[in-house]
């Protein structure tokens, strides 16, 4: 036994340096997940409001139409000033159906003569003012869908000012008004949950679908090298010439693939943790504490999945007959790992059916979200854990018949 233990690391030992050795391994399982969140999370909003910052500079033409006999509203003046709009005043035409019709004004916004067009047309009500609008803006133009913007802004600050003399006409305030029943005090200190609390159940949402995507994902490359891709180089049969039994020269690929994808899983994790610390201030969103159980229970579902990922892929990849062939049968069965992941995070955990515990890929994603949440049931435990184990043993089992099969490991000629 300790000899079979020690071919299988002496495999796994060997097939771990050649990936070391590839700069392009390295690249694609450390760097790739540890900078893939923060880019995502940090560098692209950074880079979003520069372009916003830069959008908000921009001197914007815009022309104002009002209806023959109506005066251009003041309370507009200094808005426009502030949000950097150049405007000219003209008449609107009385021959329009209504305010939303482009007319002969399409094509002067859409040659990009002017950024938009603001119509309006005064109103006969019971308020202190009432106006008709409309803008007319090109969408397939930055700059006129930021003058609509800007615009939208300028009249729901006019429209509010509007509702304030109404109301104080009326001897009412606003709140009176429109918010008769309304929350006293932060609403933020109503909600009892700690910020670790608050941690786990925001990552409980997430987490399982990105350990089950990138599990998925990250073990295909070195499946596919590890198998069609000796075949490819004939390198196959000499492996096989060795004392090592070939269960045991596949228990040691497993094994390295497994560290591959584990590592390059755990690289995401980090990378995924510092985004959001970034991001979140640390009294709303802290790390989740969880028990001595739930750190266990997170582990061994996060270990149990990647056996059963790993044997799968190296089982599907083995049976390929060159590396084209094997990435294009993995590359569609990572979705049948993905979907069921993502549909999990929806599941209601409060009074969840058992056998959600026992549904493949359910019940590890599951799993990971009660440990997360910091949920002990022994129920669930005992069948996600019993189900997992025998949903690897079957995995393992399935590879490891591939592998004895002369068909599919000899090297193709």
């Amino acid at each position: 036994m300790r000899d079979a233990f020690s071919r299988i690391w002496t495999v796994a030992t060997k097939e771990l340096l050649d990936f070391v050795r590839d700069w392009r391994t390295l690249v694609a399982l450390v760097l790739v997940p540890l900078l893939i969140f923060p880019l995502f999370f940090i560098a692209l909003p950074l880079f979003l409001q520069g372009e916003m910052a830069e959008l908000d500079d921009y001197q914007l033409d815009i022309e104002v139409q009002i209806a023959d006999g109506d005066i251009m509203p003041e309370a507009l003046t200094q808005p426009f000033i502030d949000y950097h709009l150049n405007v000219t005043v003209t008449t609107l035409d009385s021959q329009l159906s209504n305010l939303s019709e482009s007319g002969t004004d399409a094509g002067r916004v859409r040659s990009g003569q002017l950024h938009a067009i603001l119509r309006l047309q005064e109103t006969d009500t019971n308020s202190s003012e009432s106006w008709n609008y409309a803008v007319l803006y090109d969408g397939t133009s930055e700059l006129s869908s930021e003058a609509d913007a800007r615009l939208y802004l300028i009249l729901s600050g006019w429209e509010k000012q509007i509702i304030n003399q109404t109301l104080a006409d009326a001897n009412l305030t606003r709140n009176e008004a429109l918010d008769p029943i309304h929350w006293d005090g932060d609403y933020a200190d109503a909600n009892v949950a700690t910020s670790a609390q608050t941690a786990g159940f925001a990552l409980s949402m997430f987490i399982p679908m990105i350990v089950a995507i990138w599990t998925a994902s990250s073990a295909i490359q070195p499946s596919v090298d590890l198998t069609a891709g000796e075949r490819e180089r004939g390198t196959m049969e000499a492996l096989l010439c060795t004392p090592t039994r070939r269960v045991e020269l596949l228990y040691g690929k497993w094994v390295a693939v497994g560290v591959v994808a584990a590592t390059s899983v755990l690289f995401q994790l980090m990378g995924l943790l510092f985004a959001i610390a970034f991001l979140m201030p640390p009294e709303t969103f802290g790390l989740p504490t969880l028990s001595a159980w739930s750190v266990v229970s997170l582990l061994l579902s996060v270990l149990l999945f990647a056996i059963f990922v790993v044997a799968i892929e190296l089982a599907l990849a083995v049976r390929a007959h060159s590396v084209k062939e094997a990435g294009t049968v993995l590359g569609p069965i990572v979705i049948a790992f993905i979907v069921p992941a993502m549909f999990a995070q929806f599941v209601n955990l409060q009074g969840i059916e058992w056998w959600w515990f026992v549904a493949p890929i359910f019940n590890v994603c599951l799993a990971m979200r009660e440990a997360l949440l910091n949920i002990n049931d022994l129920t669930h435990i005992a069948l996600w854990l019993g189900s997992s184990l025998l949903y690897a043993l079957l995995a393992v089992t399935w590879a490891a018949r591939q592998f004895q099969r002369e068909d599919l490991v000899e090297s193709i000629s």
